[in-house]
């Protein structure tokens, strides 16, 4: 199994702000302790690989610095070249860990999940959408036709809904808080959305009755899994009601139904907001080690 991170590349962030940036340094130095030999530098994406899902003048004014002050507040972290750098690697990450997935069954991204980004503009905590970027390469470079994105972060990804609106080689399939951001969603191929305080029992059947029906009828020749830990009880943004072991349940069926699918599968971490960060970190490591027992 190949892992990539990117917290080396570390955003300094004002006092206060709501993204626990902490918690990827914390997740890589958990997963060393576990797999020492595992985790690897992220690569950052080119140009070429940013402009599979973006335009040429948005890329540009994320690298130059020239975004406007409404880009900058709608995307909630200041710019800095730091910044430019990191949304690359975050891109990169999961581009590597798409190409590895294909001859590994499984790859991991420590961070990504970057799903608010839309071809021209970001959102929410995301410069470039990096499962989009993962996706397009694999279908001009590998081969790939079919892709399935299963986004299990509390959030709609309503720039990936959008990047693949039309698109039926690129099946979009989000599981998200009704009444949480975006207040204005996007169509994907299939929005599945909960009421708040849904907990583990109804959470875990809506994903049992869509996820195995999309591959049987999609048939994908690859999978780009959302882990979001922002489902979780505890989670200051999510509104849900999931316990850990809800959680790791969730993983695991993604998991095994991609095994057993014969799917490779690429998996990031995408969102995570609770109160104690202790908390975000096992939720993300918990993903990272069902993966090893799923594909081991």
């Amino acid at each position: 199994m190949k892992i990539f991170y990117t917290d080396h590349f570390v955003l300094p962030l004002p006092e206060g702000h709501r993204f626990p940036m902490q918690k990827y340094s914390l997740l890589r130095e958990a997963v060393q302790a576990f797999a020492p030999d595992l985790p690897e530098v992220a690569p950052a994406a080119t140009d070429d690989e940013l402009l599979l899902a973006h335009d040429a003048a948005y890329v540009d004014r994320m690298s130059n610095g020239t975004l406007t002050a409404t880009e900058i507040r709608q995307i909630g972290f200041p710019w800095s070249p730091l910044m430019a750098e990191r949304a690359r690697r975050s891109a990169g990450a999961t581009l590597a860990a798409a190409k590895a997935s294909l001859t590994e069954r499984c790859a991991i991204n420590l961070a990504g999940g970057t799903h608010h980004a839309f071809r021209d503009h970001g959102e929410g905590f995301c410069c470039y959408n990096d499962a989009a970027v993962a996706a397009r390469a694999l279908q001009r470079d590998f081969g790939v036709k079919r892709v399935l994105i299963c986004d299990l972060d509390v959030h709609q990804g309503n720039g990936t809904a959008s990047i693949f609106s039309g698109d039926p080689s690129v099946f979009t399939f989000s599981i998200h808080g009704a009444r949480n951001y975006p207040v204005r969603k996007e169509i994907s191929t299939l929005d599945v959305e909960l009421d708040d305080g849904c907990a583990d029992e109804n959470y875990l059947q809506k994903l049992h009755a869509h996820l195995p029906n999309i591959i049987t009828e999609f048939q994908p020749d690859a999978m780009i899994y959302l882990a979001g830990a922002d489902p979780y009880e505890g989670d200051r943004l999510g509104r849900l009601k999931l316990t850990k072991a809800g959680l790791q349940a969730r993983d695991r069926f993604v998991m095994t139904s991609a095994r057993d699918a014969g799917i490779p599968i690429t998996v990031t971490m995408a969102g995570g907001y609770a109160h104690n960060v202790t908390d975000i970190v096992d939720i993300h490591f918990t993903t990272v080690r069902t993966a090893f027992e799923v594909f081991s």
